[in-house]
């Protein structure tokens, strides 16, 4: 017998199992007025009449329906109320301005987008079939009572398309199949030991590779959610002690706010003992996963993966083995990128790239079949990272072959940035490169080569950056340069132009 797997497969089983627990505790802050404590029979009435309400308004199955928003429980409802009843779900993320939020309407096709009403005054002018604020708006849609229209399951349709920026100007929409995201969530809540008993914050943004999966892994254990609307590190530590949290996962700069909120905090540290954290974006430093350990008691567990791999590739969580090494020597080996997870197999290419193969690859590229064929030539997914496989098998990521800087858990494409600052009409010459930042992991530099005769300065290009470009995909220093060394063809080589920033450390990445 063989059934298709779908996303409806973990709201049904939590319905059934788990209908009068609750579920989804949601943001007290937010600008909508936040939806009461949910139980999971509750979500899965709510997901259904959405569905039937996407029935009404006459959307096909296939049909793109699009959220922009802050984490919430209708974001959770959505990513149940489109995928698990046969539509595409479209998470974009907030910091988007509103001409890539309007690129990534159009380029998906999506026919309903949903707005946070904090977001309503930069994103208010986007133009899309049917446009709802988060709150009233967006819930007249529900149809209460009513069954939406049936859908044959399909696990090899595509449930979400998640966008991300990659080596071009123009971000490309990362087409996951029921089937990824099933494999990736299933994998992922294994080997990170999702049970009925956990409490899971939402601090990573649900956005995010659907918030990497995990809200249908604890979703199908029955597990809690803790929305968290925004980052914020003395808030991350009232919740856990608030409502008994013992999962969480986010970018490296989400360790640093903790980290410096428990510095000030009066008692014990809330979780002690028992929180499990999940980082992932780029590796902390050692120091930093030591400290996890010594001063929170917390249990650090560091994966890798792209968008286009749903995203869990590798893991590194620690093992008996380690039990008797000191804090500071299982952090060391914590640093590293990970073994490969279930089903997951790991290589290297000629030229150091590492390759995998696993069920949570992309089906393909939204409209791009170059760029699909490409990531998938020789029936590898080639990440685009440079990297190392030690014997154990474990992987250590060494360098980042595309043009992309990580900043805080977030992919910039340094092309992007460079086209904008090239529009300045001082600028003859610019590269964009990530450079270390203790808080942040990455942060962006530009070097700049100006036009003869011409003059400006760092806060006037910065400035310019951010009227075109979220903000979290400007520049945060420039520094002037009389020339850009380029090779014999006139290549940038922007690993040279990031080694002297990198100086003394192993990985080119942070």
């Amino acid at each position: 017998m063989e059934i298709p797997l779908t996303i409806a497969d973990h709201l049904r089983r939590a319905e059934v199992v788990y209908g009068d627990r609750i579920a989804i505790i949601d943001e007290p802050d937010q600008v909508a007025a936040p939806l009461p404590d949910l139980t999971y029979a509750r979500t899965a009435e709510l997901s259904r009449a959405m569905a039937a309400g996407l029935d009404a308004m006459g959307l096909d199955m296939g049909a793109r329906v699009a959220m922009v928003s802050h984490n919430a429980a209708r974001m959770l409802v959505f990513l149940f109320g489109t995928s698990a009843f046969g539509r595409v779900g479209v998470p974009i993320n907030f910091r988007l301005n509103a001409e890539e939020v309007q690129y990534i309407v159009d380029h998906s096709g999506a026919e309903v987008l949903l707005m946070d009403p904090e977001l309503e005054a930069d994103l208010g002018d986007v133009k899309v079939k049917h446009r709802l604020l988060n709150g009233e708006e967006s819930d007249s849609l529900f149809l209460e009572g009513v069954e939406p229209r049936p859908w044959t399951p399909d696990e090899s349709s595509t449930a979400t398309i998640n966008y991300t920026s990659g080596t071009t100007a123009r971000p490309k929409g990362v087409e996951m199949t029921h089937r990824n995201l099933w494999l990736n969530a299933a994998v992922f809540g294994w080997q990170t030991g999702v049970n009925d008993r956990d409490v899971y914050l939402h601090t990573l943004p649900m956005f995010h590779c659907n918030g990497w999966g995990m809200p249908y892994a604890v979703t199908a254990m029955g597990g809690k959610h803790i929305v968290l609307r925004k980052v914020d590190g003395p808030e991350i530590l009232r919740r856990i002690q608030q409502h008994g949290v013992t999962l969480l996962c986010g970018a490296p700069a989400v360790i640093s706010a903790v980290l410096d909120a428990a510095a000030d905090w009066d008692g014990p540290i809330p979780g002690t003992g028992n929180m499990r954290i999940v980082v992932a974006g780029a590796p902390p430093p050692t120091q930093t996963i030591e400290r996890v350990e010594t001063e929170l008691g917390w249990e650090f567990i560091q994966i890798y993966g792209l968008t286009e791999t749903a995203p869990l590739l590798t893991m590194s969580r620690s093992r008996y083995e380690w039990d008797d090494d000191t804090p500071a020597e299982r952090a060391v080996r914590l640093s590293r990128a990970g073994a490969p997870a279930l089903g997951v197999t790991m290589s290297t290419s000629a030229d150091g790239e590492l390759l995998a193969r696993t069920n949570h690859v992309l089906k393909s590229y939204w409209a791009q079949p170059e760029a699909t064929a490409a990531a998938l030539a020789d029936d590898w997914f080639h990440t685009g990272d440079g990297g190392v496989i030690h014997e154990d098998g474990y992987a250590t990521i060494t360098d980042r072959k595309k043009d992309v800087i990580i900043s805080g858990g977030e992919n910039v494409s340094s092309i992007e940035v460079e086209d904008t600052l090239f529009s300045h009409p001082a600028v003859a010459e610019v590269a964009v490169i990530g450079v270390p930042d203790e808080k942040w992991g990455e942060t962006i530099k530009a070097l700049v080569v100006l036009v003869d005769g011409a003059s400006t300065d760092e806060r006037a290009l910065i400035d310019h950056c951010r009227e075109v470009l979220a903000h979290f995909k400007c520049p945060t220093s420039v520094e002037f340069r009389d020339e850009l060394s380029r090779t014999a063809t006139g290549k940038l080589q922007k690993f040279k132009l990031r080694a002297p920033y990198w100086e003394g450390m192993e990985k080119q990445i942070n």
